[in-house]
Parts: structure tokens; sequence; C-alpha cells
């Protein structure tokens, strides 16, 4: 990263509300064409940030810093950056085509060129055709690909999501993810995203940052973060985790680095659920007052009945 091009730094930024909560002393560069997510449950200060960097919220103390300037100045409309929120934000007394030419009208943008940067954005989140429309008539996850489209042509140097896909069934927001990386990679832009879905983060991020009551526990790639985690309470909230305590200590191990064997493993136990979650297979094993969950194959599973004394190996595991 040390090469790349900073895009947006925070620089020990704080944001007190006064009752009390808020964020602290934070710091972080985040680098051009980058994806940076904020991960962390409901309160942990993710949106707090999110909403100072696009200026809804007045920072307390410290700076953010776009392409090197200071914005913490300027009000969100003169800030180099666009928000696409939960609730998508459409006018629904206007047409598709209203709701996205609206930003450029107010920068007295040609009416030719509006045409041109409505037809390609419509393109770039696959709705071409739908000018005529009004919100109301479109489908949650189409009505955001509008909000997408509408942020995009303000050309923003940073775009900024909150929780863009969590009003969306599961097969609809798995979509939408997939056409964000699509759009962000084709675009080279920089997206700082916002979400409490640890699924989400794994799917789009580059690198994610993970929070916990306004503190980063860690920051860094989806694999770093997944195979390394920093603490106990990253190693819970990313995937899924077995913590077994053993001799004194808490091991933590993934159910893929979890074997169910016939030879002398690290704990032993009783088959207690056999799961077929399609092409693998969730077992849950009794060891003592702790339940080890472990994905095995479907031929393996086959062998296995409830109740079943078995020994479990940890191929992979940390201690903390």
């Amino acid at each position: 990263m040390a090469d790349r091009t900073v895009k947006l730094e925070i620089r020990d930024m704080t944001k007190h509300y006064d009752n009390g909560d808020g964020v602290e002393h934070i710091n972080l560069k985040i680098y051009e064409g980058e994806i940076v997510t904020m991960l962390g449950p409901s309160g942990c200060g993710k949106s707090t940030i999110l909403r100072t960097l696009g200026g809804f919220l007045d920072v307390s103390d410290g700076d953010i810093l776009i392409d090197g300037k200071s914005i913490i100045d300027l009000p969100p409309e003169k800030r180099p950056t666009a928000m696409v929120f939960q609730s998508y934000n459409l006018w629904t007394h206007m047409t598709i085509y209203e709701n996205l030419a609206f930003g450029l009208k107010l920068r007295k943008v040609p009416k030719a060129t509006i045409d041109e940067e409505v037809k390609k954005h419509l393109a770039l989140v696959s709705m071409s055709g739908c000018e005529k429309k009004y919100p109301t008539q479109l489908s949650g996850g189409q009505q955001q690909r509008i909000a997408i489209a509408r942020s995009l042509m303000l050309k923003p140097s940073v775009l900024l999501l909150d929780e863009p896909f969590s009003a969306l069934d599961a097969k609809i927001r798995q979509q939408m993810r997939e056409e964000l990386k699509k759009i962000q990679s084709e675009l080279g832009i920089t997206v700082v995203f916002v979400t409490h879905d640890q699924e989400e983060a794994m799917a789009l991020s580059h690198r994610i940052v993970v929070m916990n009551k306004g503190v980063f526990e860690q920051v860094g790639a989806p694999a770093e973060i997944y195979d390394e985690p920093a603490s106990k309470y990253v190693a819970s909230f990313i995937g899924e985790m077995n913590f077994v305590n053993k001799d004194g200590k808490t091991i933590a191990v993934r159910p893929e680095d979890v074997s169910i064997t016939q030879d002398i493993g690290d704990i032993n136990g009783t088959v207690r659920t056999i799961m077929i979650l399609g092409h693998y297979v969730e077992v849950n094993v009794q060891c003592g007052d702790t339940v080890v969950k472990c994905f095995v194959d479907r031929e393996q599973s086959d062998k296995l009945t409830v109740g079943q004394a078995v020994h479990l190996k940890f191929a992979k595991y940390h201690v903390f």
C-alpha cells in the first residue's frame, strides 16, 4: 500500500455526542481505488464516522482530508463526496430521469450533457430504459441501483455507502454486492462502506475495519482478518468460530478446521445433530459443556449417527 496514493485520511478525529457517546482518536488512511468497509454491531460508531466524512455531523476534534485538503469546514454539498443511504432517498414525485438529472441541473450542466450522463449511468447500473418510470414503480433493489447511479453522476472523489443493501432480501443483496464490486472496479472509485453484515464485508472489501464500541479492533484484508484475528472479539465477529476452553486457555477454531476422526484427537465428544446444508454438512458435537461445530463432506456424514462417540482434531487454531 505504501506506493499508492492516499485518497482519504482521517487524522486523530473525535466526535462526541451530548450523551457522551461517539468515537475518539480515529486514524485511518484510505487509498485511491480502494473499498474499505467499517464493520461492527449497531452503536459501535461506524455510521458516526461515515457521517463526519459526508459532512452530516461536525467533528469535535481532529481533521479529515481528501486529496490532501481538509474538508471539515465544508458543508455536505460542497464536499467531494456522495452518500447513498439505506432508505434510497429518491424523490417519489420525480421520474427516474429527473431524479438523476437534478444534481447536474443545479450545477448548470447543459441538457445534452445531462442526457448523455443519465443514459451512461443507467447502463452502468443495468437500468437502461427506465427514465420515464417513477421510483414507486421499481423494486427495492432497482431503487438502490438508481440511488447509486445518482451519486456516481456527481463524480465524487469518495463514495460513501451507509448500509445500502440491508433493507433488501438475501438474493437481491448478493446481486447488488456483485454489481457494486463490478462498478467500483470499472470506475476505480474510492468507496467507504458501512455494514454490520460480515459476509457483505468479506465479499466486497479490499480492507475491513472491525469496530467495537468506538474503537478499531483490527484493520486488514478480509483473508487476514479471517485467518489471523487480532482478538477474541474479531475472531467471534468474523465468520463461524468455535471457542473451546482447554488447560486454562481459550482455543478458537473454525468449523472447517475441525475434522472428525476415529484416531485420538484434541477433544472427545458425542454427535448431537447432523444438518445437510447443500454441498456440505454441519455436524454439532457435544464436548462436555461446549458444542463444537464441524463442517464435513456428505460422504463422511453418511457414516455418522446422532449419539455416536467421536474424536475431534484441530487442523488450525488460535489461542487467546
